[in-house]
């Protein structure tokens, strides 16, 4: 797995190994407006997690998902999905991006 020291070195490096489109959470999927893909939880998985912590500002911190469809043609990320937004997703969406976060 790579190292970055920032979001958008992560999001650039992920972009140019193919992780292009940006995701956002639904409560229980991942949809991109980019161009009306959707997938659900059990359509995805999560393949790299990068977090970045705020040095004086807990409300810096950001983690970097990059996710794949099961298939391996649709790669794209997933940014800030936890913290004040995880009362807007499902558990199994909090549940998956937690295993994820804590490995």
């Amino acid at each position: 797995m790579e190292s970055y020291e920032t979001v958008v070195a992560a999001l650039d490096g992920l972009k140019l190994r193919g992780y292009g489109l940006n995701f956002n959470i639904a409560f229980d999927k991942i949809s991109c407006t980019e161009n009306n893909i959707c997938l659900n939880l059990h359509e995805f998985e999560i393949v790299e997690v990068y977090r970045f912590e705020g040095d004086s500002n807990p409300d810096d911190e950001d983690v970097v998902y990059a996710v794949e469809s099961k298939d391996g043609k649709t790669r794209g990320v997933i940014t800030s999905a936890f913290g004040k937004d995880a009362d807007t997703l499902s558990a199994e969406m909090i549940m998956k991006l937690t295993i994820h976060r804590n490995s």
